[in-house]
């Protein structure tokens, strides 16, 4: 069953499918806002994060919810920051 956007409180998933390129093991990545009475929720695959991004400006874009650019700011940073931590610990490996 699809996620009604308009429905509180609010709860939408970017899809763990979909990204080609990631094998089906890679780490599941959650980024998370809560505001108000709405959550707003973002999953993706590692390598997925431009895919979610995309979700945050659309999120962002529409009228209908309380999501703002602010609030997209906040989530890009959660997703900016794993990427970083996920850089970092393989340059630590080699």
């Amino acid at each position: 069953m699809p996620i009604n956007p308009l429905a509180a409180p609010y709860r939408a998933i970017v899809p763990l499918e979909g990204t080609p390129s990631v094998p089906t093991t890679a780490k599941a990545n959650q980024f998370s806002l809560v505001k108000g009475a709405h959550r707003y929720l973002v999953r993706c695959r590692a390598g997925g994060e431009d895919a979610a991004t995309a979700q945050m400006i659309a999120w962002a874009d529409d009228n209908r919810l309380e999501f703002d650019w602010f609030d997209a700011a906040v989530l890009a940073r959660q997703v900016t920051q794993r990427q970083l931590e996920r850089t970092v610990g393989r340059s630590d490996e080699a």
